[in-house]
C-alpha cells in the first residue's frame, strides 16, 4: 500500500468515527427532548437505530486493510444523504435541529472528491431538503428565504471543503514528486560514486596489471629473474584486488593503503613507471612529510594515480613531474608531462570517466581542479583544496 493509499484509508476511518459520533449525538438529542418525535415516533427511532447500525458497519469495513475505498466513499455519501433526509423528515421537517447533519455528507464528499464532488453532493442534499420542505405540509413552515439561505450555506460549505481538499491533494502530489526527484538524484549520485570508485580502484589496478603483462612479455627471454619478481608482485596485487572486491561487495569501506602512507604509495607507483616503462617521474613534496586526513589521502592518491596511468597509457611522454605542497590553509598539487597533449573539453565531454573522476574527487573535498593542455604541448593538471584539520571539523 502506497503512502497515499494509507492516508486515504486513514481518512475514511476518521470519517467513519465522525459518522458514528453524529449518530450518537442524534440519539442523545432525542432522549433529552422527546417532543421532537411527536409526529413520527416509530419512524424516528427506526431511522436513528438504523443510522447507528449503519455507522458501526462502515467503521468496521473501513478498519480492514483491503477496502475498496472509492466504492465505499460513493456508497457512503449516498446513504448519508438518504439517512439524514429521513431523520430530518421524521423529526419535524423544516423545524428540525438536524438540518446541520447535511453538512457531514457534504464535508466527506468534498474531502474525497474535491470541489466537483462536494457541489454535486450539496445539490443532492438541497433537492432532498427541498422535497422535505415543500412536499409536505408542516405546522410551522419556514419561509422560502430561509430555504435559500440554507441552500447557499450548503453550496458554500461544499466549495470551501472541496477547495481545501484539492489544495491538499496538489501539495501532496508536489511533495511526492519532490521526494521522487530527490530519490532519483540520490540514486544517480550513488551510481556515479560507485562508477568512480570502481574505475579509480579496480579498473586502474587491472590497467596496471595489463602494463605489467607487457613488461613481462619483454622480459620473458632476456631477464628471467626480473620476470619472476614481476610475476610474484602481480600475484600479490591480484590477491589484494580480490580482497578489495570482497570488501566492496560486502559494503565495507575500501582503503588503498594505510593512513600516513600517501607518499610511500606514490613512490611505489613511480618506481614501477620508471623501471617497467622507462617513464621518468619526479615527485616533490613540501614539507617532506605531509599531515593529511585519511579521506584526503585516499582521494588524492586515487586522483594522482588516475593521472599517472593516463600519462603511461596515452601521453607517450618521457618525463612527468608530481608536486604536492601543504600550507596552513590549503593543499596545492600538480601533475605535468611532456607528452602529446589533448583537448580538455573533448575529454571532459566524452565518454571517458578518468578526467571527470579526477575533477569530482577534488570538488568533493571542497577544492578546484584545472586542466591545461593542447595537442602537441603536453598536459598539466593542477588543484588546490582547503586544508582542514580534525579540530576544524569539530
Amino acid at each position: 500500500m502506497t503512502p497515499q493509499d494509507r492516508w486515504l484509508s486513514q481518512k475514511e476511518r476518521i470519517l467513519a468515527w465522525f459518522r458514528l459520533g453524529f449518530a450518537i449525538v442524534a440519539v442523545l438529542i432525542i432522549q433529552l427532548n422527546p417532543s421532537r418525535v411527536i409526529n413520527f415516533p416509530l419512524l424516528t427511532y427506526a431511522a436513528l437505530a438504523s443510522f447507528a447500525i449503519y455507522s458501526i458497519g462502515v467503521l468496521l469495513i473501513t478498519s480492514g486493510n483491503r477496502t475498496p475505498l472509492e466504492k465505499i466513499g460513493i456508497a457512503a455519501t449516498c446513504f448519508d444523504l438518504m439517512w439524514v433526509s429521513l431523520i430530518v423528515f421524521s423529526t419535524g421537517g423544516t423545524a428540525t435541529p438536524f438540518f446541520v447533519f447535511y453538512s457531514f455528507p457534504i464535508i466527506s464528499a468534498g474531502s474525497r472528491y474535491g470541489i466537483q464532488g462536494g457541489l454535486v453532493t450539496a445539490l443532492g442534499g438541497i433537492v432532498l431538503y427541498g422535497f422535505v420542505r415543500f412536499g409536505f405540509v408542516w405546522e410551522s413552515l419556514l419561509g422560502i428565504d430561509r430555504f435559500i439561505v440554507r441552500s447557499v450555506y450548503l453550496a458554500a460549505l461544499a466549495y470551501f471543503v472541496g477547495f481545501l481538499s484539492e489544495f491538499e491533494s496538489k501539495q501532496n502530489q508536489r511533495l511526492l514528486a519532490l521526494s521522487k526527484t530527490a530519490g532519483e538524484v540520490a540514486a544517480m549520485a550513488e551510481r556515479r560514486r560507485i562508477t568512480r570508485d570502481v574505475h579509480d580502484g579496480l579498473l586502474q589496478t587491472l590497467a596496471t596489471q595489463i602494463l605489467r603483462f607487457e613488461i613481462c612479455r619483454r622480459q620473458l627471454v632476456n631477464s628471467p629473474q626480473e620476470l619472476d619478481t614481476e610475476l610474484r608482485s602481480m600475484e600479490e596485487d591480484t590477491r589484494n584486488s580480490m580482497k578489495v572486491i570482497r570488501q566492496f561487495l560486502s559494503g565495507k569501506e575500501v582503503k588503498s593503503f594505510p593512513t600516513g602512507m600517501l607518499l610511500e604509495k606514490l613512490k611505489e607507483d613511480l618506481k614501477f613507471l620508471r623501471d617497467g616503462l622507462g617513464l621518468r617521474v619526479v615527485l616533490e613534496a613540501v614539507p617532506p612529510e605531509l599531515n593529511l586526513s585519511e579521506a584526503v589521502e585516499q582521494d588524492l592518491y586515487l586522483m594522482l594515480r588516475e593521472g599517472l596511468m593516463n600519462i603511461a597509457r596515452h601521453s607517450h611522454a618521457s618525463h612527468a613531474d608530481v608536486t604536492l605542497t601543504q600550507t596552513e590553509s590549503e593543499i596545492r598539487g600538480s601533475l605535468a608531462d611532456d607528452g602529446v597533449g589533448f583537448e580538455p573539453n573533448e575529454k571532459l565531454n566524452g565518454r571517458g570517466v578518468g578526467l571527470t573522476s579526477m575533477k569530482e574527487r577534488i570538488e568533493q573535498l571542497g577544492g578546484e581542479l584545472v586542466i591545461q593542455s593542447s595537442p602537441g604541448s603536453g598536459a598539466r593538471v593542477s588543484f588546490v583544496l582547503p586544508f582542514v584539520t580534525e579540530n576544524d571539523k569539530h
